[in-house]
């Protein structure tokens, strides 16, 4: 066979990304938009289960001093134990979750957080935000350095109080932005020009940087709308100091390496309560 009669050979330069996802596209989409999603990354009887574990969890966060956020009217915040759920392992072995990390934030990736917002019926419009200040690597590297994947328990619908979310604004320069995280109401015209509403189904994910504008809408359906929330970082980012990934030891133990590698986390004999360290005042003050 001539060199003109070979067969073509897809060469992936990142040798951590599984194969059937494409890391360019992956890198365009959260380096642009910063949001990307997977439909289908799970089967729907998944998000279920998951849906009916945080239905508990929430119901035992609520009952216990401190146990939930507010992020706004009818708007609640619960970090959790891994071990609460029983589809963390699927998810943070799932090859795209894995591509994306290590594409993005590099193969030494740190998982840092989980937990699940609940906006609840008569939620209201949040102001826009992020959910914590860009440091240097963002505003002068144009690097990100952490990521925030998202999983409905839910069908999302138009009245449910969906996501939103301004492409291309993880870039945006926060000097006039309150606490670096609140744009003045002044920028709010530019967001809603760019806006765009996330209508996600059970078992879809998606990914986003954390710096992009984004809010929750009002909920005036009869319906509350959970979605787990994972949080990972580039080594060094730092935002495992707002959090307390905890795993008992049996359950740690018997985690593979693999997945090892890539915790921020304390090794318990007993799981203790979480002090919730990543309050955003101003959604807890109030709403758009």
């Amino acid at each position: 066979m001539t060199v003109q009669e070979t067969a073509p050979t897809q060469i992936n330069a990142t040798p951590y990304a599984a194969p059937q996802y494409d890391v360019p596209s992956i890198m365009a989409g959260l380096y642009g938009d910063g949001i990307i999603g997977l439909k289908g990354a799970f089967p729907r009887e998944w998000a279920a289960r998951l849906g009916e574990e945080l239905a508990v969890l929430y119901r035992d966060a609520l009952a216990r001093p401190g146990g939930a956020v507010g992020r706004g009217t009818n708007r609640h915040y619960v970090e959790i134990h891994p071990e609460d759920i029983s589809g963390f392992y699927d998810l943070v072995t799932h090859p795209w979750v894995q591509t994306v990390c290590a594409s993005v934030l590099g193969p030494n990736y740190k998982i840092v957080e989980i937990g699940f917002d609940v906006p609840n019926p008569g939620a209201k419009d949040q102001p826009w935000h992020r959910d914590f200040r860009a440091g240097d690597e963002t505003l002068v590297d144009r690097r990100l350095n952490s990521l925030a994947f998202n999983l409905t328990t839910v069908d999302v619908e138009e009245d449910m109080g969906p996501f939103e979310i301004a492409p291309g604004t993880q870039w945006d320069d926060p000097s006039e932005y309150d606490h670096g995280m609140f744009p003045p109401v002044s920028l709010f015209p530019r967001y809603h020009a760019l806006a765009q509403r996330k209508l996600p189904k059970m078992g879809d994910i998606s990914v986003r940087s954390a710096l992009t504008i984004h809010r929750g809408t009002a909920n005036v359906s009869t319906k509350p709308r959970p979605v787990l929330v994972l949080g990972v970082d580039a080594p060094g980012a730092g935002h495992d100091e707002f959090h307390d990934l905890q795993f008992t030891r049996g359950y740690y133990e018997r985690l593979p390496q693999a997945v090892k590698d890539h915790l921020i986390c304390r090794v318990v004999d007993e799981l203790e309560p979480i002090v919730q360290g990543h309050t955003i005042e101003g959604l807890m003050m109030g709403d758009a």
